[in-house]
């Protein structure tokens, strides 16, 4: 029996260890998967005048990917195996619905960072719930701050006509659908 509370110790112990690594694999990709989508739109829509806009979030974005390189390492989690076939399919979101236009672009970044929103405030609900604040501000601060920037992405492209797109709300659905399976499926592999 006095062995019991130190075996659920290490149980529970396990248990964040592998919430922390399941965060981090899943946040790496969608951060590299973020930065091929803005180079995909930059490849369709680099010399127009959104140019800049775009160019600002993929900035913010390649940050986070640092950050996101950084935190994987630091935390020795191994990014999902899916990697290629994410960047790829970046690549390819992001140059087709630029090729929709301005709009096209600016809703494939409502799309995208609406789901991530959640998924970012859902992981920082997770920790707290857990009791892990102390243990793991650095990565609170890290998903707090990120989630506030995708939250400006996300408005920066309704202001600049998202809705607009054509299709938008089919559109966005595809798009968040995607996010979403992506999402479970890098936390798994």
């Amino acid at each position: 029996i006095t062995v019991l509370p130190g075996v659920l110790k290490q149980w529970y112990q396990r248990r964040v260890r592998e919430m922390i690594q399941r965060f981090l694999r899943v946040d790496h990709a969608g951060e590299v998967g973020a930065n091929d989508i803005y180079a995909g739109q930059m490849a369709v829509l680099g010399r127009s005048e959104v140019a800049p806009l775009i160019q600002h979030m993929w900035d913010q974005e390649k940050a986070h990917r640092a950050k996101m390189n950084e935190l994987i390492g630091e935390h020795r989690v191994r990014p999902t195996v899916l990697l290629p076939i994410w960047r790829m399919a970046g690549f390819t979101l992001g140059a087709a619905t630029a090729l929709l236009g301005k709009e096209g672009a600016m809703a494939c970044t409502v799309a995208v960072e609406d789901t991530i929103v959640t998924h970012y405030t859902d992981q920082i609900r997770e920790i707290v719930e857990q009791e892990k604040q102390e243990e793991y501000g650095e990565l609170l601060k890290v998903l707090k701050q990120f989630r506030d920037e995708e939250l400006e992405h996300h408005d920066t492209g309704i202001e600049h006509g998202a809705e607009l797109a054509p299709q938008y709300k089919a559109l966005s659905q595809v798009i968040k659908f995607g996010c979403k399976t992506a999402i479970k499926i890098a936390e798994k592999v």
